[in-house]
């Protein structure tokens, strides 16, 4: 795989671009995401996103919340980068920060996502529907 000049990426059998937004919180909301806990955070984000082959475009982890922005490979779904940031993420803090351990996981079930690309939804509608195809 690698990235070509356009933006895409390029795969044995497909090209194109994915990008989700993902947004999560800390179980109960609980605003502990500070300092030497939010920076060991964004280590293990790096570190999964390097290690499946995706690309963080940008991150944001306040106290209580993350958002992800992250470029990713037709090989992988949402849910399987989800699992594998939250996962990581919650074994190596709870293991690291003992603190963390009493909340009864660090991180809920649910999540946020959105996806995106280089163009909006609106111009991909406006170009299928464009008179050109017939």
């Amino acid at each position: 795989m690698r990235e070509a000049s356009q933006g895409y990426r390029h795969d044995p059998h497909s090209v194109g671009l994915a990008t989700v937004h993902l947004c999560f919180i800390p179980k109960r909301r609980k605003p502990v995401l500070k300092g030497a806990i939010r920076q060991r955070l964004n280590e293990i984000f790096q570190s999964v996103a390097k290690e499946k082959g995706w690309f963080i475009r940008s991150t944001e982890i306040a106290p209580d919340h993350v958002h992800l922005l992250i470029e990713y490979d037709s090989k992988h779904s949402i849910a399987d980068i989800a699992k594998a940031m939250k996962g990581r993420s919650s074994r190596l803090l709870r293991e690291e920060f003992p603190e963390l351990l009493k909340l009864p996981s660090l991180w809920p079930r649910s999540y946020f996502y959105e996806t995106s690309g280089k163009i909006s939804t609106a111009k991909i509608k406006e170009y299928i529907e464009d008179r050109h195809h017939w």
